[in-house]
């Protein structure tokens, strides 16, 4: 089972139109929220792009250079979903997965493979005045199909995370899920970055692992995350 089958499938089997991801940024007054089956469903395009434009499989080494995002969630269920390996050091990536401000840096590591670059909009704008050879993932991501359905078997002992099998990170997820306290039908509020190993697996695949679902803050405003936590129906804060 892909990881991305493991973390995906209790929000799916459970109320799969609930609120699965909402995301606030306070810098910009965004706020984007997505069901199980909507995220579901941009994992799937995202994967059939990581597939076909980037021939990423079982134990293709990608980095992410994302924020903490609604876009990065399914960037990750992308790589996952194909059986990709995500790495923490872009220069052990065949791929580069990278926003608007880190181009010129994803293209110094000269990843081999190629670089993805994503603009974050919330209306799907595509980039402009991209070097040769970078995919503008907004453009290429909408003509993908909306269903993805694996080539080979992912098995549980293949790399997902920075060297842990999928196996590995599903248990770490889960067990840190039960240290923080979450449970199935949580919602968490959390401001926590994904910039790190710690951070993805507390503010992210600990949520997901267990069926909770998450209310992501970027740039968050302290002030505002106490009346969030009411109008929004969290349960728990990270």
């Amino acid at each position: 089972m892909t990881l991305t089958a493991a973390v995906l499938g209790p929000a799916l089997i459970g109320d799969p139109a609930r609120p699965l991801i909402t995301y606030y940024d306070d810098a910009t007054g965004e706020r984007i929220e997505l069901s199980a089956v909507t995220t579901a469903n941009w994992a799937a395009k995202a994967a059939n792009l990581l597939r076909e434009e980037c021939d990423v499989e079982p134990g293709t080494p990608v980095a992410l250079l994302l924020p903490a995002h609604w876009q990065t969630v399914a960037a990750l269920l992308a790589v996952w979903w194909c059986g990709g390996h995500v790495v923490t050091d872009p220069a052990d990536a065949e791929w580069l997965l990278c926003d608007e401000d880190r181009v010129d840096l994803a293209l110094a590591v000269a990843p081999p493979g190629g670089v993805v670059a994503l603009s974050l909009d919330a209306f799907g704008r595509g980039l402009s005045g991209l070097p040769p050879g970078v995919i503008d993932f907004a453009t290429e991501v909408r003509v993908q199909g909306d269903d993805f359905v694996p080539w080979e078997a992912v098995e549980d002992d293949a790399p997902a995370l920075a060297g842990g099998t999928v196996a590995e990170v599903l248990a770490d997820a889960r067990r840190r899920a039960t240290e923080l306290g979450l449970a199935a039908g949580d919602r968490v509020l959390s401001t926590m970055e994904w910039s790190t190993l710690d951070g993805l697996r507390d503010g992210l695949l600990a949520v997901l692992a267990v069926g909770a679902s998450l209310v992501q803050c970027r740039n968050a405003d302290p002030a505002k995350l106490d009346h969030r936590m009411r109008t929004e129906r969290c349960t728990i804060r990270l």
